[in-house]
């Protein structure tokens, strides 16, 4: 049994990864300041004894003597982080110290969560690891992607300067129950607009393309990513290698809401939208044995069943 700290715990995704380190027998303490999050994500956990909620100001130290540290604490979605840009960075930023302040003082293993973002609106196609990113600092989404460029940066210093045992992982599109209807993320909008019978809004045009993955995909990589004892700390990409273009991912969700009539129209893209994104996972295969399991349209179903219930 390994003691696991995980942050930001009450936010869609990591309530799954809250499930699966106590299915594997661990004891999970989460630190969460509901920014993002919704307690109601883990209610199904809090009766465990294996797993301790602190309610924490992220900006302040916390200690506690464990073996393995989750950093994972950053609004993801985009109505989030533009709202509040300023907290998003310095929250994020304070956060990623002291929790690598933590690991060297207690020699616990970090395993830091970046993003496809670092990439921006790349150049190269599919997006290798050792491409070094197009982008714009001075954007609207900036705030989110710079920071979690200069985590990056961090965690390898730390690694460099005090032999800190990190993990660096990149998430692209990721989709699931339970995420929050409203957050902003295409998947959620157009299932929503769908169910609704509403116009589904593309914005650009038909040519945009990204690749969605699974939670449970996400989560079994992110586990064996920790787990891996080669010392492979890298940064290292995790997506689904089936590129869609936005069109043929809300044409998928018409066909699986049986009683959608909803057109399909377009807007102007909004600033700063990457139009092209589509992850190298040649590195994640060659040393993690990695490869995505739930095809689209199996997880869609999952995720349109969750929202039938919500509404």
């Amino acid at each position: 049994m390994k003691k696991i700290l995980v942050t930001w715990w009450a936010w869609f995704i990591w309530s799954h990864l809250c499930k699966k380190l106590l299915d594997e027998w661990n004891e999970v303490i989460c630190l969460d300041n509901l920014f993002t999050g919704n307690k109601k994500n883990i209610e199904n956990l809090i009766s465990n004894p294996a797993f301790t909620f602190i309610f924490h100001d992220v900006t302040q130290p916390f200690w506690a003597q464990v073996d393995e540290i989750y950093n994972l604490a950053c609004p993801a979605s985009p109505i989030h982080y533009q709202k509040n840009p300023v907290e998003t960075i310095k929250t994020s930023l304070l956060w990623a110290i002291n929790m690598l302040e933590l690991a060297l003082k207690v020699k616990a293993r970090i395993l830091q969560t970046s993003t496809s973002e670092v990439y921006w609106d790349p150049s190269v196609h599919p997006q290798p690891e050792t491409y070094w990113w197009n982008v714009n600092i001075n954007g609207i989404r900036s705030c989110y992607d710079e920071w979690k460029r200069a985590s990056e940066t961090l965690f390898m210093d730390y690694h460099r300067q005090y032999w800190v045992d990190i993990r660096i992982i990149r998430i692209f599109n990721t989709y699931w129950p339970n995420m929050h209807p409203h957050d902003g993320r295409v998947v959620s909008n157009f299932i929503m607009q769908a169910l609704r019978n509403e116009d589904i809004t593309i914005y650009w045009d038909w040519s945009q393309t990204r690749s969605f993955q699974y939670v449970d995909d996400l989560i079994r990589w992110m586990t064996l990513m920790m787990n891996n004892d080669k010392w492979f700390i890298w940064p290292v990409n995790i997506w689904t290698e089936y590129e869609f273009t936005i069109k043929e991912l809300a044409e998928k969700v018409i066909e699986l809401v049986p009683w959608c009539t909803s057109k399909i129209i377009y807007e102007d893209l909004p600033s700063d939208d990457p139009k092209q994104r589509r992850a190298n996972n040649k590195l994640a295969k060659e040393m993690l044995w990695w490869d995505p399991s739930i095809e689209l349209e199996d997880g869609l179903k999952e995720t349109i069943e969750y929202f039938k219930r919500f509404l």
